[in-house]
C-alpha cells in the first residue's frame, strides 16, 4: 500500500530533515525501507547509533511497527517505513521557515541546551506551550520544531508532555 506524507505545516519538516542528518540515519533509513527489521537486529549492525535511529523514527512516525516471533522466542518489536513518499506544500512566510531550518540544523550541543530549558518548563505534567514559548521568548514555529526534534517531549493538542518510556 502507498501510504503518502502530507507535510502541510512547516515544522513537519524537522523530523524529516533530522531523519537522514547522519550517515547512519540515512543506512538504517534505507534499511527498514526495504524490509521489516527489529531494533536489537539495527544495533547489532550500526551500533547505539542505529537503535537510537529507530527511537527516533518510532517517535516522529516514520516507522510502523508489528510484533513478530523468530524461534519460537518471545515477540520483538520490528520497524518498517511507514510512508513511501512525501508531498510538501512549501508556501510559507520567511520567518516561518527559518525557524524551522534554523531548530532542524542546529549543533547538538546548542540544541541541547535550549532542549533541557524546555524540559525544565514543561516538568513532568507538561505545560502549555504558549506559556513555555512565552516564558522562553520563542516563536511558536521555533518552539514546535525543537520540540518535534526531541525524542524526550511532544505535542498532546497545545500542552508539550513528556514521552512516557517504554519498560
Amino acid at each position: 500500500m502507498n501510504r503518502i506524507k502530507v507535510i502541510n505545516e512547516p515544522s513537519e519538516l524537522v523530523p524529516m530533515l533530522r531523519s537522514v542528518d547522519t550517515p547512519v540515519k540515512r543506512e538504517v533509513l534505507k534499511e527498514v525501507t526495504l524490509e521489516w527489521r527489529t531494533a536489537d537486529e539495527i544495533e547489532e549492525k550500526y551500533g547505539r547509533e542505529g537503535r537510537d535511529a529507530i527511537v527516533f523514527f518510532e517517535k516522529m512516525k516514520l516507522v510502523e511497527m508489528r510484533w513478530i516471533s523468530t524461534d519460537g522466542n518471545y515477540p520483538k518489536k520490528s520497524y518498517h517505513t511507514y510512508y513511501t513518499s512525501f508531498n510538501i506544500n512549501a508556501q510559507w512566510p520567511v520567518y516561518e521557515i527559518s525557524d524551522v531550518l534554523t531548530a532542524a540544523m542546529m549543533s547538538e550541543e546548542e540544541y541541547s541546551e535550549i532542549e533541557a530549558k524546555i524540559l525544565a518548563e514543561v516538568g513532568k505534567d507538561g505545560k502549555f506551550s504558549g506559556d513555555i514559548a512565552e516564558i522562553l521568548g520563542l516563536s511558536s514555529t521555533m518552539l514546535k520544531s525543537l520540540v518535534r526534534r526531541s525524542v524526550k517531549m511532544d505535542y498532546r493538542g497545545h500542552r508539550i508532555e513528556l514521552i512516557k518510556e517504554e519498560k
